[in-house]
């Protein structure tokens, strides 16, 4: 077992980040943590990597006590947080070259590492991190956090404010990685990277709702959600939470996602529904169930 936390609990003044949390990740796993901003993720990573103390609980990484083992900790794993923490006013070798020596090391050692990132940001190596695109600075931070060969990777929220392009290069490197043998614990708000990963956590208000592998919380989720569109969508979404049978409803995309608390919902009473409040150019069919929806229904 890479990752284990009992019970692990966080409070700032009233406010209570973390509320007895319990998970474990396998060797060799990525594992998600999947949730808005606020959820407390951040919160558990830096108790992960000991740079904060919980209330209440245990956790341990590579066997090691959070508390007890934390500089055998800081040694075997690498940690990206959610903000570009790297020296600003050095260039990207310099930066690498920096954290490699930190951990008594080299980047010619455990080139092979990162060799697949870091061909991407060598012709600008003599740039400054500071003047770096959103993009390059992810891969130098994710560069600089394997250097070192952890064992265990936390990446906390790497590809907010990136680009959708260098978003999927970032998962496709987090992929090799983990063929690498490395475990890897990533968190995100994005409910469609949660599909990438082996299995996830999903969590809100310091509080885990549900851990299972996405296919199964897709497939186990027992509810039909439909698809929902009219020309006036600021009308439709105030009808359909009047209407007397619905369960829930949110906007999703360019429809109205929605579900009947009925077993034997019928579609076509609800278009004479909408059509008796001047609803037009209505659409009402079944829609693919996301984790975003389990995530908004729990």
């Amino acid at each position: 077992m890479s990752i284990s936390v009992q019970n692990i609990s966080k409070s700032y003044q009233q406010l209570k980040a973390v509320d007895a949390i319990s998970f474990e990740v396998n060797e060799g796993e990525l594992f998600g943590l999947i949730g808005p901003d606020g959820a407390g993720k951040t919160t558990i990573f830096r108790i992960l990597t000991t740079l904060l103390l919980a209330d209440e609980g245990k956790a341990k990484v590579l066997e090691y006590d959070v508390v007890k083992d934390y500089k055998s900790i800081r040694n075997s794993v690498g940690y990206m947080p959610g903000k570009f923490s790297l020296y600003q006013d050095l260039t990207v070798e310099e930066n690498l070259t920096f954290f490699a020596t930190i951990f008594g090391t080299t980047i010619e050692e455990n080139y092979d590492l990162i060799e697949d990132i870091y061909v991407q940001i060598e012709p600008f190596k003599n740039r400054r991190a500071g003047a770096l695109s959103g993009g390059m600075k992810q891969k130098l931070a994710l560069c600089c956090a394997l250097i070192h060969a952890p064992k265990v990777l936390f990446l906390d929220e790497p590809t907010t404010g990136v680009d959708p392009v260098s978003r999927k290069e970032f998962w496709q490197m987090l992929k090799r990685l983990q063929q690498k043998g490395i475990t890897i614990l990533v968190s995100t708000p994005y409910m469609d990277e949660a599909s990438l990963c082996d299995r996830i956590a999903l969590i809100q208000k310091g509080k885990i709702l549900k851990i299972d592998s996405p296919q199964n919380i897709i497939s186990n989720y027992d509810k039909l959600i439909y698809d929902i569109s009219s020309k006036n969508t600021h009308g439709l979404i105030h009808d359909l939470k009047n209407y007397p049978s619905q369960y829930s409803v949110y906007a999703f995309g360019e429809f109205i996602h929605y579900i009947d608390s009925k077993k034997d919902f019928n579609p076509s009473d609800l278009n004479e529904y909408l059509e008796h409040k001047k609803h037009s150019e209505i659409i009402i069919q079944p829609a693919k169930t996301s984790i975003e929806d389990v995530f908004m229904d729990l």
